[in-house]
């Protein structure tokens, strides 16, 4: 294998850009497709954005998103086509073009001509396509920007039309009139998910209007309340509760009789204020064309005001139904007959207004479906509109002909005010929708458009949800279903340009009409082979009358479709069905997985469910991942304007992709939850994952490299199958919960849940850096032998091999680094890249109880440190004893088994002693979590507490064991009740010489007495510190030798040398290399770094690190040498001045003799190894100590 740099001089984003450049040279992504061809199809659909904005962090996460599932559906050996979707009609292109060109009125495009305008929003469709396809490309998507398709093609336009007639055929379209959320700045409707996307606080006209009712005996007026007194002059009905109780009261000083709600006379204006001032109010969530959502705040439970009004009478809403009242304008008087009545509907409502509510059906949908249901309009047909399309009063409307109608409101209160109609005036502060493209605010306005009859198929769309799998379920179940449940018939059709045409030619007088499929049908039915199916090439093409041509001809309607009717038909259209692939969709279908935001829910995945459903009776898909929304730091949402975020390429470019993806996929945002974008966020993944992946990785690089080093043979990894039969526990325990891993990752992989699913494989990569590495570095680094190092190495490469594979979906990029270095050592044949090798496999062993055990020792292990750091007893001091506490037998085998050695090390104590009696060295007692079971018990709280509080040892015992418990009628669960372990100073201790800690599984007990016969054991591991920090410090690398030369101060000579003769061992085994004495520094050595340490442990020393140094036997080379001491002289120089690691080998390869035949004025000379010379003063000082 490769050399690999240190930590911190690895450039996550450069490495990244290798690997794309890789990627592009091998056409990596087109391969893998190739490869997999003829596997079982993985049927994935891409949602198309439209390219006239860039990406950002809420389309980089869906995108993410896609890409793991479809990256690890390959590896598990499908293949899975990917193609990236355009969505370019629509109004956010029009939108754009209106603001280039300064376009105002429908009439101004008609002027310039619609192909004129057609091709300008052509021009500009795919203005960033490129910048998409460099962004995804960069951040580590595999998709097919070249096979791409787009709703404009004219193969998409020609299945949306199929899809259309399909539904036409099956008796599912009709033309109908609906209330629609309007933008006036953008002269088009909105569909009520566009509508919730930019509400604003306003301010807002209050009003109260009185409606006198006709042949009312001793009079009296129904009183509305609305916030949109633009509406009144389209009043056509008045609407009640039939089941509210409604009051007829007198005022007083006026003598006016109104008619409210009674639980709303309290809204009745009182004679201590102006005739015409109303309280200030607060909204109850407003939408536009409501007008019975806000309560004045003061007055919410007021009674009637006795001294302003006397109540004459009380009825039921129910005898207010059918009765006539004098219209407020005399616009639509030709339909006396039939409107200004009053009827009824459970829409209205008693928490605001006066339980009255006007009714003006060509704004407001309510409005619309009561007038319907009471014939005051009819259903499907035309009846006026009196605002026009830049939401302007039509000549209908003649007092106010020409103004905008928010303008109007003004001018509007004060034609009623001097009607004598206007009960009180005022404004109220309320939450209002904008149109979120040109910031105007919308309104509800009577549109004509062609439906789809949803609710005909409702029941059967409720019947497909339950079929498909969502990730988190209740978006599903709760969110989506709710919407199904409450489903209206689709308004699909849009009186706009850009965009597919709606394929229905009709005749003059609406006899005929003809739904054209395709472009075949069309060219048969009229003649006309065309090639582009827009507007503008469309628009002039009739088709013949089947009724003779004195019936002339037939026409195509002006509207197009809603681009969602577009991007619901997705699945169909962008394979061309039924023109082509026909035997590839219907082998396939429903689609096995797609995913987008929460803001889909009523978008399209809806719109793709309605229109499967209406088609086929089936989902459209199979899988579901829906993500919430990426917001800025500060929780609003992600604006351009406010520049609240930091664009996404400067974050790639700082941290790289991978921690891009990493941080959005483990994070709340894949469970449908909001997530506050940090950029701090992306250092943490680098700093707590990828770093310490990337140095565990290089340590077992490092360490297979000194194998040649050392004259050893190559690194070749072990099989895997002979690493199953390793006794070492630790590679047991790696080797199981890597098994445990790929287990775990393939079952929820193929649940969807990847929110379960990063945060096992981090955890893993944890335990595999501060749990395997940490604690079997000896091993890696060959000091217990080289068969056991090899071993562990080979553990190491193979579980290193693994998680590649399986983060390799998750984060593209470094897995692939790390690959193409471990490939090196693989056998011929090994796949080219990472992305061609197939998940792995189900099928080793798992060691449950050794993955349990380990757990809990570094459950214990923290503990333990706990108790240090409360107690200040540093790791360096030494301590005599732990007891371990734990009722587990096999447990307590394993700990002071199999794991004592790795527990007392990393723990620094000389004894471990278990113990399985729980109450041995603690008691236990019980306390009730009142924070949890205050609210859930309310006043039975005290007679639960007590209960527990009483709860004895064996209680207390057998509630841990089975995790609940019955108290005073009520079962109480581990999270409910706190168990406190009290301390028990075992016999001959005080309270300073103990300590404990447990985590309700495990205790630990220390003994800190301090201990004279540990000091010598701490002191060495101050040496070992700073011997470490000097190689630090030298830069040396973990694989770098280096001798150790130590020099004791002369007062604490004595003790140093006894600490060195003493605990030599464990110094050389942790450094590496005895401490040397520094008599035996040769004048020759290279000193890497020198430093004098003072105060430690109470004593101070010199230390000096430096190359391996050749250590000669002068007796043996003058006896070489005939005892010409020039010659030896030159023999050392010569010797001395060779690369040692290459010397090393020569010696090493020549079974310890090489001939040295070089030396000017020498004959041959044979030198011996131990002999003549030593390869190092370590070697030379431990042969003269043995």
């Amino acid at each position: 294998m490769e050399d690999v740099c240190e930590g911190k001089y690895f450039n996550f984003p450069k490495q990244e850009e290798k690997i794309l450049e890789m990627w592009e040279a091998m056409d990596a992504f087109h391969t893998q497709l190739k490869r997999t061809e003829g596997k079982p199809e993985y049927v994935f659909y891409d949602g198309p954005p439209f390219a006239t904005g860039l990406p950002h962090y809420g389309t980089l996460l869906a995108g993410t998103i896609k890409d793991i599932v479809t990256r690890y559906q390959t590896a598990r050996g499908h293949h899975v086509t990917r193609r990236f979707g355009w969505d370019c009609h629509g109004l956010p292109v029009e939108f754009q073009i209106d603001t280039k060109l300064g376009i105002n009125s429908r009439e101004e495009v008609l002027a310039m001509g619609i192909d004129k305008y057609n091709e300008e929003c052509r021009n500009i469709v795919m203005q960033y396509s490129k910048e998409w396809e460099k962004i995804v490309t960069r951040v580590g998507r595999w998709i097919d920007f070249q096979n791409d398709y787009k709703t404009l093609d004219p193969q998409f336009m020609e299945s949306v039309w199929w899809v259309f007639e399909q539904l036409w055929h099956k008796d599912l379209v009709y033309r109908g009139f609906k209330v629609m959320p309007y933008s006036t700045g953008c002269k088009t409707s909105l569909s009520n998910f566009e509508a919730g996307q930019n509400y604003r606080d306003v301010s807002d006209p209050a009003i109260m209007v009185s409606f006198p009712l006709k042949d009312e005996p001793n009079g009296g007026a129904l009183v509305t309340w609305t916030t949109t007194p633009w509406t009144l002059p389209s009043n056509l009905a008045l609407c009640v509760n039939a089941n509210f109780d409604y009051a007829k009261v007198r005022c007083k000083s006026t003598g006016a009789i109104y008619i409210v709600a009674e639980s709303r006379l309290s809204q009745l204006p009182m004679n201590k204020t102006k005739a015409d001032a109303v309280p200030k109010t607060k909204d109850l969530g407003t939408k536009a064309g409501s007008k019975q959502k806000s309560i004045p705040v003061e007055k919410i439970a007021a009674p009637l005001d006795g001294s302003s009004y006397e109540v004459l009478r009380t009825f039921k809403g129910s005898s207010l139904v059918g009765k006539k009242y004098w219209p407020l304008f005399d616009y639509f008087l030709e339909l006396s007959d039939v409107a200004f009545v009053v009827v009824a509907d459970n829409f209205v409502t008693d928490d605001g207004g006066t339980g009255v509510v006007h009714c003006a059906p060509a704004f407001g949908e309510d409005d619309y479906r009561v007038c319907s249901d009471a014939n005051i309009v009819k259903k499907g047909e035309d009846f006026r509109v009196p605002v026009d399309a830049n939401g302007c009063f039509t000549e209908t409307i003649a007092d106010f002909k020409g103004q905008y109608v928010k303008d109007a409101d003004k001018d509007i209160i004060s034609a009623v005010k001097a009607k004598g109609r206007l009960v009180s005036s005022g404004s109220i502060m309320h939450s209002y929708p904008f149109c979120w493209r040109s910031e105007t605010p919308l309104i509800y306005r009577a549109l004509p458009s062609w439906f789809v009859a949803v609710e005909k198929i409702k029941d059967q769309l409720l019947e497909n949800n339950k079929q498909t799998t969502w990730v988190p379920n209740y978006v599903k179940e709760k969110r989506f279903n709710n919407w199904l449940e409450n489903a209206r018939d689709w308004a699909i059709s849009r009186s706009r340009f850009w965009g597919t045409p709606l394929p229905i030619w009709i005749s003059d007088d609406g006899e005929e009409k003809v739904v054209v499929g395709s472009i075949e049908k069309l060219e048969e039915l009229s003649g006309i082979k065309v090639t582009d199916l827009h507007r503008e090439k469309i628009d002039h093409i009739t088709i013949p009358s089947r009724r003779g041509p004195n019936y002339g001809v037939l026409r195509r309607v002006d509207d197009v479709f809603d681009c969602w009717f577009e991007s619901g038909s997705m699945p169909y259209a962008y394979i061309h069905y039924p023109f082509e692939n026909r035997e590839l969709f219907e082998k396939n279908f429903p689609g096995d997985f797609i995913a987008e935001g929460l803001d889909q829910t009523r978008g399209w995945f809806y719109s793709l469910m309605v229109l499967s459903t209406a088609l086929f009776g089936k989902p459209a898909f199979k899988h579901l991942i829906c993500n919430g929304l990426v917001l800025a730091e500060d929780g609003k949402k992600l604006s351009k304007r406010l520049k609240n975020f930091p664009q996404p390429m400067e974050v790639i470019d700082t941290y790289g992709a991978d921690a891009l993806r990493l941080y959005l996929i483990n994070s709340p945002v894949v469970r449908a939850e909001p997530l506050r974008f940090k950029k701090e966020g992306l250092y943490g993944v680098v700093k707590d994952v990828f770093l310490p992946w990337y140095n565990a990785y290089r340590f077992m690089v490092q360490n297979t490299q000194r194998l040649e080093v050392e004259g050893l043979s190559p690194f070749r990894p072990i099989a895997f199958n002979e690493l199953q039969r390793s006794t070492n526990v630790l590679d047991q325990w790696i080797s199981s919960a890597c098994e445990s891993l790929v287990q775990f990752v393939r079952k929820e992989m193929d649940a969807y849940r990847l929110s379960t699913v990063v945060p096992f494989l981090l955890k893993f990569i944890d335990n595999l850096t501060n749990i395997y590495v940490r604690f079997n570095r000896k091993r890696l680094k060959g000091r217990t032998g080289e068969e056991d190092c090899r071993m562990a190495l080979s553990t190491l490469y193979h579980v290193l091999l693994i998680t590649c594979k399986a983060m390799s979906p998750f984060t593209p990029f470094f897995a692939e680094v790390l690959y193409q270095n471990l490939r090196n050592v693989l056998d011929a044949g090994a796949e080219e890249s990472i992305h061609y090798c197939s998940f792995p496999e189900v099928g080793g062993k798992i060691e449950q109880r050794i993955e349990l055990s380990v757990t809990r020792m570094m459950a214990l292990i923290d503990l333990a440190r706990n108790i240090r750091e409360r107690r200040n007893k540093p790791l360096k001091t030494p301590l005599r004893e732990m007891f371990i506490v734990h009722p587990d037998a096999d447990f307590l085998e394993d700990i002071t088994g199999k794991l004592i050695e790795y527990v007392k090390e990393e723990l620094n104590v000389r004894s471990v002693v278990p113990c399985n009696d729980p109450l041995k060295y603690a008691s236990l007692r019980a306390e009730p979590d009142f924070s949890v079971l205050g609210k859930r018990l309310g006043k039975e709280m005290g007679i639960v507490a007590k209960e527990v509080k009483s709860m004895g040892h064996a209680k207390i015992l057998a509630f841990e064991k089975s995790g609940e418990v019955t108290l005073a009628g009520h079962t109480l669960k581990l999270s409910d009740i706190k168990i406190i372990h009290q301390l028990n100073l075992p016999k001959d201790l005080e309270k300073e010489d103990v300590d404990a800690a447990g985590d309700g599984d495990v205790l630990v007990v220390l003994d800190l007495r301090p201990d004279e016969t540990l000091f010598e054991a701490g002191v060495a591991r101050e040496i070992v510190n700073r011997v470490q920090k000097l190689r630090k410090k030298a830069g040396l690398e973990p694989m770098d030798s280096v001798e150790v030369f130590f020099e004791p101060c002369e007062g604490d000579r004595v003790v140093l040398e006894r600490v060195i003769e003493s605990q030599g061992s464990y110094i050389e085994a942790v450094v590496g290399s005895p401490l040397l004495p520094s008599s035996l520094c040769p004048t020759y050595a290279v000193i890497l770094a020198s430093e004098k340490f003072i105060g430690v442990a109470g004593m101070s020393f010199t230390l000096k690190l430096s190359r391996p140094t050749l250590a000669f036997i002068n007796n043996a080379l003058s006896v070489l040498c005939s005892g010409d001491e020039k010659h030896v002289d030159a023999l050392k120089v010569y010797l001395v001045s060779r690369d040692h690691s290459n010397l090393k080998l020569e010696f090493l390869s020549a079974n310890g003799k090489v001939k040295i035949v070089c030396i000017e004025g020498q004959p041959p000379l044979d030198i011996k190894l131990r002999e003549h010379l030593y390869l190092s003063v370590g070697d030379y000082y431990l042969s003269m100590r043995t």
